[in-house]
């Protein structure tokens, strides 16, 4: 199993990063590349990339602000696949702000690179989404 991670610090509040990541349904309003999102149950079917991706929803936790999905079918390269996105705050000493990570875990391990690339303009998109 390979391990990947992406983070990025936000200038908004946890609480606001967290509205947006946490809205299972709504990642097409963000992510790069997604071009539909509906929601099925606990899973949510992505239109990405001429793919299609399901995923599901294995745990929003809002009090530690983290989130927990797997790609479970759909025409994507894993064998497995696990990522966590977590929202953290930032002390004002600090500059203040958001930590968000997300980080996956997958197999084959040589998705590895894709994933953290993926994951990686993800943020980025997601700090231009929130940011003024």
């Amino acid at each position: 199993m390979g391990l990947g991670r992406a983070e990025i610090s936000i200038g908004v509040s946890p609480e606001d990063v967290w509205a947006v990541v946490s809205d299972f349904g709504g990642i097409d309003k963000w992510m790069p590349g997604v071009e539909s999102c509906r929601l099925e149950g606990e899973d949510r079917v992505l239109g990405m990339l001429g793919m299609e991706v399901v995923e599901k929803l294995y745990n929003s936790d809002a009090s530690k602000r983290e989130l927990v999905y797997g790609i479970v079918g759909g025409s994507v390269p894993v064998d497995s696949h696990r990522a966590t996105i977590t929202v953290a705050r930032v002390p004002e000493t600090d500059g203040g702000g958001s930590r968000v990570v997300w980080e996956v875990e997958v197999e084959p391990e040589d998705m590895v690179p894709v994933m953290e690339q993926v994951y990686g303009q993800s943020l980025e998109a997601l700090r231009h989404h929130l940011e003024p």
